[in-house]
């Protein structure tokens, strides 16, 4: 990999740029974008819901997995290691936001970005490395004090330029380094969907509190009828679009208006709002997999 993103950002177009215009190219790429489904596909994508999702967990069930969260975490972590790490190629390309680049670096001013469930550093390590601003500040939290203690480990992590601790983001009141109104983004990749529906609105509430007026909250996570969705088993389901993995974790599946309303009750102002819907292809088992993400970008309002 180049020590130069924007190199790096030139090589690799932004999302929605390979579109699948014949159907017997599609195992010509890896993935191919805006790829939109017709009726019949629709269709049997509801179909496999309503039948992942007609029983649900009981409830004593559903509050040990709610419950024991942080440990299913920790124990993820403890399996996988660092080997979770992985390089989003996609991060600067699609949220330049994290690491612009100034004509002059004496004349750039201080900045602080926070990530919210930064796990094992897949979006702060990258954003250390690559980031010219000599004055950059990066917080991280995780519900994991596993996945804290290897990011800490990690040789590229930077505890001058870099702070990150364990806490509960469900919680009312954060325990965080930092005042409110301070910073100037937060980032959420992958980590509202960890947690339980009825709690999201305050963790949304609180990313407001803690960005400055002006200051940006970046986020990208699963989509309705993912494909990780229609592959859950009955059983799996704590309440609608809500499941448990097999190793514990949970994880919720948004619809555009959902999240649309939810940033918009805590305050901020929509600037993108984008379903990502991705066709990636096996190209060597002749595999087709339907994905589906949302990207958004909301700002607090001056």
């Amino acid at each position: 990999m180049s020590d130069n993103p924007a190199t790096e950002n030139e090589k690799r177009p932004q999302f929605g740029t390979r579109l699948l215009t014949d159907a017997d190219d599609v195992f010509k790429h890896n993935a191919w974008d805006h790829v939109q489904w017709d009726e019949e596909q629709e269709l049997a994508a509801q179909a496999a819901v309503a039948k992942n999702s007609t029983s649900k967990m009981e409830a004593e069930q559903k509050e040990r997995f709610q419950t024991d969260a942080p440990k299913f975490w920790d124990s993820f972590y403890g399996i996988h290691d660092n080997r979770f790490f992985k390089d989003r190629h996609w991060l600067f390309t699609e949220f330049p936001e994290l690491a612009p680049l100034a004509a002059d670096p004496v004349e750039q001013q201080p900045r602080s970005i926070f990530e919210l469930g930064c796990g094992v550093g897949n979006t702060i390590l990258p954003l250390l490395q690559y980031s010219a601003e000599p004055q950059l500040k990066v917080f991280g939290c995780d519900f994991s004090a596993r996945a804290i203690e290897i990011l800490r480990s990690q040789p590229q992590f930077d505890e001058k330029r870099c702070e990150v601790f364990v806490m509960d983001a469900t919680l009312d009141n954060w325990q965080v380094p930092f005042e409110e109104n301070s910073q100037d983004i937060i980032v959420m990749i992958f980590v509202l969907s960890a947690i339980e529906p009825k709690k999201m609105q305050r963790v949304l509430d609180n990313c407001y509190r803690y960005l400055r007026p002006g200051g940006m909250l970046l986020f990208r996570d699963y989509g309705r009828y993912d494909l990780a969705q229609l592959r859950f088993k009955s059983g799996k389901c704590m309440e609608d679009n809500f499941y448990v993995r097999g190793d514990g974790t949970m994880v919720y599946f948004f619809t555009e208006d959902e999240l649309r309303g939810m940033m918009t009750q805590a305050g901020l102002q929509e600037e993108q709002l984008i379903v990502d819907r991705r066709l990636q292809v096996n190209r060597g088992r002749g595999l087709k997999m339907y994905r589906v993400w949302i990207q958004t970008k909301f700002r607090k309002p001056l």
